[in-house]
């Protein structure tokens, strides 16, 4: 019992992604939206028609993942 809650609390929590609708893009907002996700260094999902179409993240987020190790263009 002991090692179950040692884990438990060594493990990040994970913090859920920001989903934004494609209709904000098209309406003239994409600026904003990314300039808040770049600000706030998060990650979103666009939706449409309620489903995940694309994943944004920021420039700076990207090259973390790259010096990780992690090139998601591989995939």
């Amino acid at each position: 019992m002991e090692m179950e809650e040692l884990q438990l609390s060594e493990m990040k929590r994970k913090t859920p992604m920001e989903h934004l609708n494609i209709g904000e893009f098209n309406r003239g907002q994409s600026s904003k939206l990314i300039r808040n996700l770049v600000e706030k260094d998060n990650a979103a999902f666009i939706q449409k028609n309620g489903k995940p179409i694309a994943v944004v993240i920021s420039y700076e987020r990207y090259e973390r993942l790259l010096k990780s190790g992690i090139d998601i263009n591989e995939f």
